[in-house]
């Protein structure tokens, strides 16, 4: 009779990185952060998780919109939350690749000088 196999563990690892992707303790270039295929009311409170921990990041963020597909509001007022923030904070926000679901988004709300995008 065989040993059944044990099943993969689901549970997810949490990386020695920080949300810059630099090892913890090394001296690590921009923060960044790369926004995910589709950014919808249902994951907007992971995305909400991953900004809150790089508001108050020392460094310049990158966030890399290169994946982005499609975003609705509720994911327009976190990032605009986010930018924001900073900002007042007198930190950057800079943009990597270009997502036109998030230029359209940002046009139709009025938002695209309040995100800082690139013209």
């Amino acid at each position: 009779m065989k040993k059944p196999k044990k099943a993969a563990s689901r549970t997810a690892r949490k990386s020695p990185r920080s949300a810059g992707g630099a090892a913890a303790g090394s001296d690590p270039g921009p923060a960044s952060f790369a926004l995910p295929i589709d950014c919808m009311v249902a994951d907007a409170a992971a995305l909400k998780e991953s900004l809150a921990g790089l508001v108050g990041d020392s460094r310049p963020v990158t966030l890399d919109v290169a994946a982005l597909q499609r975003i609705d509001t509720a994911a327009m007022q976190l990032l605009t939350a986010f930018v924001r923030e900073r900002d007042r904070k007198g930190l950057r926000v800079e943009w990597q690749g270009s997502a036109p679901a998030l230029s359209n988004a940002a046009r139709l709300l009025g938002l695209t000088s309040e995100l800082k995008l690139p013209a």
